[in-house]
């Protein structure tokens, strides 16, 4: 099953069984985000990746000009370990690690969360890559991926377990939009993929297929 099967069969069942207000809450969040432009403005392909530097889940700092001295690097933006949407993103990245790297690519996940709560994630789905913490969404920023999450969806969110700030160590209830990059060694985006909606991710296929166009 691929990522984009996997990811509309969980969100079958989700919205079957999740009550309808707070559905609707969260659809009229979406529909807000859409509306305000925001994934038109992000950094898309033919565009330059600025430059940046973040710890890794050790605390060890990862830049990106080193890893493009050896080659394309996929950066993937996902919202936390706590997202069951980004879980599945990230195995599947696993899984077709061993391919990406085949073709000469480094891959970083990067969240706002702590990095201590990014080594959890990185610990229990046993991922491989780097998974970077970019807390205060200082990179996501740059990226122009950043929103801020509806007050009335974050008590929804507290009713599901989901202490946001906690996990991202601050007050202000920032999220990076799901978004994937592959860039080349020149810094050149050659593949985008950024979506207001957190259910859809870019498939590793897809990935895959423009670092073999490279």
């Amino acid at each position: 099953m691929s990522l984009t099967q996997e990811l509309a069969e969980f969100k079958s069942k989700f919205v079957e069984e999740i009550p309808q207000n707070v559905l609707q809450a969260m659809e009229s969040a979406g529909k807000t985000l859409l509306e305000s432009g925001l994934a038109d403005r992000s950094l898309n392909e033919g565009s330059k990746m600025p430059e940046f530097e973040l710890p890794n889940a050790a605390g060890q700092a990862v830049r990106l000009s080193t890893l493009l001295a050896n080659g394309p690097v996929v950066v993937t933006f996902y919202r936390g370990g706590w997202c069951p949407y980004c879980n599945m993103e990230l195995r599947a990245l696993q899984n077709a690690l061993p391919e990406m790297k085949s073709l000469g690519a480094s891959l970083l996940a990067i969240s706002p969360e702590t990095p201590d709560n990014s080594l959890s994630t990185k610990e229990k789905s046993h991922l491989e890559f780097e998974v970077l913490s970019d807390v205060g969404n200082r990179v996501a920023k740059q990226f122009g991926l950043v929103f801020q999450l509806p007050e009335n969806l974050r008590p929804i969110y507290q009713s599901f377990g989901i202490d946001i700030a906690a996990y991202n160590g601050d007050e202000n209830f920032e999220l990076p939009l799901p978004a994937t990059y592959v860039v080349d060694s020149k810094r050149q985006i050659v593949k985008a993929f950024v979506d207001v909606d957190y259910t859809q991710r870019l498939d590793p296929a897809d990935i895959v297929a423009a670092l073999k166009a490279l």
